[in-house]
């Protein structure tokens, strides 16, 4: 089939790269003037690794995996609160990958030929007719899979009655640095505030150093990176001594600041005809459990499943299977995830009866809520 990618992040380009290794003819659309992923570092966990797989696309990423160190959460002295064995969570299910957006990037799109990408070119239109969709009016192809991100302006388009996207009132700090001493009891940790309500963790990226986030209460106007990291590392002045360290060692060239959005409710199809939502443009969560780009390979890989095989005729039955499968378990992650900012996120007596919980939570038992997240 002849088959239009809208959006060239790290879900759309892994969708767009299996659907050409399966022999469909496709064509990759991004606004932006040239094909690149901005950001730090990110994390694939075992479930988004193994999308990857059926891809064809994962072999190449396991040099990146991180070491089997014990997780969990932490209290912000980097007291254990909640600990998983990471050792064997990944002998069962698979190793956690760790890398940068821009490497992860270049990987997946390797496989696709730079003739099928045509950069600088904003999809604002997409129109359904009998015998496929018009892309900006123009091309025709069988199907298009929409994958332009949590601010999804063909979202908004395709389904006029979904109110789009809400903040949290948290803001986002992502850095990466090198290697520095004083952290290694602190790698593959979530530090957790009952005071502040604020978070960080910190994760090993191979030979690339380290890659760190924090979340925290959003001030009134964002502030530009090198502010926002002086602000936060004075709020965790009080914590680990590595968290102020990590903090103010990076460059802020290396920090990116996003406020938080989500979905403001999951919505009722990611299909419409041939036309089919994946990855944020569908599902955008908020980053507590770290799946928001683990299920966006899950989705292209079910894409790419479903459209195996298919004739033209077939697109929109096909989506329809996709959506089927997809849907209730992405929308079921969406939420959990806004669980989980809730409950990270408390302060006060709340917490500290939270901090109470997780400190006789059983690691047998945390090493099944795991499970619930990685297993499709």
């Amino acid at each position: 089939m002849r088959i239009a990618i809208i959006g060239a992040g790290l879900g759309g380009v892994a969708a767009a790269t299996g659907l050409h290794l399966t022999g469909h003819d496709v064509t990759l659309y991004e606004r932006a003037p040239e094909l690149r992923e901005t950001g730090t570092g990110i994390v694939v966990m075992p479930n988004g690794l193994a999308a990857l797989d059926a891809l064809g696309l994962g072999s190449p990423l396991r040099a990146h995996a991180a070491p089997t160190a014990q997780g969990g959460l932490r209290d912000r002295a980097g007291r254990p609160l909640l600990v998983t064995d990471a050792a064997k969570a990944q002998e069962r299910y698979g190793p956690t990958i760790v890398i940068g957006r821009a490497v992860l990037h270049r990987v997946l799109r390797a496989g696709l030929p730079a003739d099928r990408i045509r950069t600088g070119v904003p999809v604002s239109d997409l129109a359904e007719r009998p015998d496929g969709v018009t892309v900006n009016g123009g091309e025709v192809v069988d199907a298009v899979v929409v994958a332009d991100g949590i601010g999804s302006r063909l979202r908004a388009r395709l389904f006029p009655g979904h109110p789009g996207t809400v903040r949290t009132g948290r803001l986002d700090l992502r850095g990466t640095l090198g290697a520095i001493p004083g952290v290694d009891d602190l790698l593959t940790a979530i530090l957790v505030d009952r005071h502040s309500g604020a978070m960080f963790g910190l994760f090993p990226m191979g030979a690339d150093g380290l890659y760190w986030f924090t979340d925290a209460p959003a001030p009134a106007t964002v502030p530009p990176p090198e502010e926002a990291r002086e602000q936060v590392a004075a709020l965790m002045a009080g914590w680990h001594p590595a968290v102020p360290a990590v903090l103010r060692a990076t460059a802020a060239a290396d920090v990116h600041v996003d406020p938080i959005t989500r979905l403001a409710r999951p919505l009722e199809t990611y299909t419409t005809g041939r036309i089919c939502l994946l990855g944020d443009a569908a599902h955008g969560m908020t980053p507590d459990l770290g799946q928001g780009a683990s299920q966006a390979f899950e989705d292209a890989a079910a894409v790419v499943r479903h459209l195996d095989g298919a004739a033209p005729g077939e697109a929109a039955g096909r989506l329809a299977r996709y959506d089927a499968e997809r849907r209730p378990r992405a929308n079921r992650l969406m939420a959990a995830s806004s669980r989980q900012s809730r409950l990270t996120t408390r302060t006060g007596p709340a917490a500290w009866v939270r901090d109470v919980l997780l400190r006789a939570t059983p690691p047998a038992l945390a090493a099944r809520q795991l499970a619930a997240i990685w297993l499709p």
